[in-house]
């Protein structure tokens, strides 16, 4: 049991920050408008978040995260533009919250991956 505190409480500092970009993927563009003339190359889902360490972390850390992560992956595809198809923030009830509020938690973008030569 003494092992498992100390390791919770590093689980629950490193889950407060957004997934970092990595440098290559820094040119990955998103965008709402599917690409013309350009090669898909597959789906790709990001995320960041999940129901233990989503109340850890802030809505614009878990946004920045998922976005992150998106692009980390389409440019390990060699893509370099994410047509987005879907956009999706989750929430669950807060624990000893005596409302019964609740939190974003997640946050998962889906999309098409292409590469274009701009």
């Amino acid at each position: 049991m003494k092992a498992l505190i100390p390791a919770l409480a590093i689980l629950s500092l490193t889950a407060c920050s957004a997934i970092p970009l990595q440098q290559s993927a820094a040119q990955v563009r998103l965008t709402h408008t599917e690409p013309t003339n350009c090669k898909f190359l597959g789906d790709v889902t990001g995320n960041q978040g999940d129901f233990f360490t989503g109340g850890f972390t802030s809505n614009a850390d878990l946004e920045t995260g998922a976005r992150n992560d998106i692009k980390n992956k389409a440019n390990a595809m060699g893509g370099n533009v994410v047509y987005l198809l879907t956009q999706r923030a989750g929430q669950t009830g807060s624990y000893g919250d005596e409302y019964g509020g609740t939190q974003q938690t997640n946050v998962t973008l889906s999309g098409n991956v292409y590469h274009c030569n701009e």
